[in-house]
C-alpha cells in the first residue's frame, strides 16, 4: 500500500479500564493503518496509564501485532485503578496519599518524543486522557466498554460479544431449568445499564429481565412465575443486572475497592433475589453469576468489524490532527467529539423505548 504523504509522528497508545473484547482489534487496526498509509512509529504502555507513568512500553508494529484481531484482552494489559491525576502512593511517614503525577508522565511522553497520545478506555480513562488534553498533550480518543453506556457514540465494542456470550448461557439454563422445574436467575455485567440484559434476555428467551432502569417489586416477579406455572411452565429464567435494584431500595453492592477511582462494585442481586423469591414461590431457585465470563474468549465478528473501524477512523484522525477529541458512531458513521463534552454523559435503556415495548409485547415480565 502506497503510503501517505504527511508528516512523520510517532504515536503511544494505551488501554486503561476493564478489558473489553474489540480492543486487540482496535490496537490491531489503528497499528495497520498508521504504519502502512502513513508510515508512523507506534508503541504501547503496559497497564494503562500506570505503563505511561512508569514509562514502560512495548513497540506496536506489523509484526507484534499480527494474529491479535480475534483475540479477547489487550495485548498492552490493563489497569482500573490507576488515576495519573490522584495516583496512590506513600508519603515519607509511611502514610498512603493521593498526589498529582501527571508531569512525570507527561516527562516521560517527551522523552520517548511521542506527538500523539491515543487512548481507548471507558469514562474514567476517557476523563484522564480530556485532562491530559488540557495540559497541552494531543490526544484522541476511543471508546470502549461492553456495557454500551456512553452516550456520544451508538455502540460500543465489546457489546456484541458479551451479549452473545450471555445469550447462549441463557439457552444452556433454559434446559436445565426446565428439566428440574427450577427458576434460574442469572446475573449479568452492565453496572447502571441494562442494555447486556435487555439484548441478551430477548435474544436468549428470558422470561423476566430485570434492569437499573425500571425497579421491580418481588411481587411483580412472583406474579409472573405464577402465571407460567398456570400455563403448563413450570421453569422460568429470570436475567438481572448487576445494578438492578427493587422499587424503593438500592443496588447491592458486592465489595468497595477504596484505591479506584471507581470503588463501588456491584455484585449479589442474583443470589439475594434468589433467596428472596424461594419461600414466595413452590419451586427451587437457583442463581448463576455470569461475571468476567462476558468479558473472555474471542471476539464476536461484529466486533471485531466495529472496532476496526474505530482504529482506522483513530489513524486518520491523528492524520488530520484532530486532537482533544474521541472516534464516535453517530448514523451508522464514525465521526469525533471534543472530549470535553463526552465525560459523564451516559446512555441508559429507555423504560418507554422501543427495546422495552418489544419486550412487553413477547410477554416478557420487568418486574414492575
Amino acid at each position: 500500500m502506497t503510503k501517505t504523504k504527511s508528516k512523520r509522528k510517532k504515536i503511544a497508545v494505551l488501554t486503561g479500564g476493564g478489558d473489553a473484547p474489540g480492543l486487540n482489534a482496535v490496537i490491531y487496526a489503528l497499528t495497520r493503518t498508521c504504519i502502512m498509509k502513513f508510515g508512523y512509529e507506534l508503541i504501547g504502555y503496559k497497564f494503562g496509564y500506570r505503563g505511561l507513568y512508569n514509562n514502560d512500553f512495548m513497540p506496536l508494529t506489523l509484526e507484534t501485532t499480527s494474529g491479535i484481531l480475534h483475540r479477547g484482552g489487550t495485548i498492552l494489559y490493563s489497569s482500573n485503578k490507576d488515576n495519573l491525576f490522584a495516583y496512590d502512593m506513600v508519603d515519607e511517614n509511611g502514610v498512603k496519599v493521593k498526589k498529582d503525577v501527571s508531569d512525570v508522565a507527561i516527562t516521560n511522553l517527551k522523552k520517548e518524543k511521542i506527538d500523539v497520545l491515543v487512548v481507548l478506555g471507558g469514562d474514567g480513562t476517557l476523563t484522564s486522557a480530556r485532562d491530559f488534553t488540557r495540559k497541552g498533550i494531543n490526544v484522541i480518543g476511543v471508546p470502549k466498554t461492553i456495557d454500551n453506556d456512553l452516550g456520544i457514540t451508538e455502540t460500543t465494542f465489546g457489546f456484541d460479544t458479551a451479549v452473545n456470550i450471555v445469550t447462549e448461557n441463557l439457552g444452556r439454563l433454559h434446559t436445565t431449568a426446565e428439566s428440574h422445574h427450577r427458576i434460574m436467575v442469572v446475573e449479568v455485567m452492565g453496572r447502571n445499564a441494562g442494555w447486556i440484559a435487555l439484548y441478551a434476555g430477548l435474544a436468549g428467551s428470558a422470561d423476566v429481565i430485570l434492569i437499573p432502569e425500571i425497579p421491580f417489586t418481588l411481587e411483580k416477579v412472583v406474579e409472573k412465575i405464577n402465571e407460567r406455572d398456570e400455563n403448563g411452565r413450570p421453569f422460568t429464567v429470570i436475567v438481572v443486572t448487576e445494578g438492578a435494584k427493587p422499587k424503593g431500595g438500592d443496588a447491592v453492592v458486592g465489595r468497595v475497592v477504596d484505591d479506584s477511582p471507581d470503588p463501588i462494585r456491584y455484585g449479589g442481586i442474583g443470589a439475594k433475589l434468589a433467596h428472596d423469591l424461594e419461600p414466595l414461590v413452590n419451586h427451587e431457585c437457583r442463581s448463576v453469576s455470569l461475571g468476567h465470563i462476558q468479558r473472555g474468549g474471542e471476539t464476536s465478528a461484529a466486533d471485531r468489524v466495529l472496532s476496526i473501524r474505530y482504529g482506522v477512523k483513530a489513524a486518520h484522525m491523528i492524520a488530520e490532527e484532530q486532537y482533544g477529541c474521541m472516534v464516535c458512531m453517530r448514523g451508522g458513521k464514525m465521526e469525533f467529539e471534543s472530549l470535553e463534552k463526552i465525560i459523564g454523559v451516559n446512555k441508559l435503556v429507555d423504560p418507554y423505548g422501543e427495546m422495552v415495548n418489544v419486550a412487553r409485547s413477547l410477554g416478557i415480565s420487568f418486574g414492575a
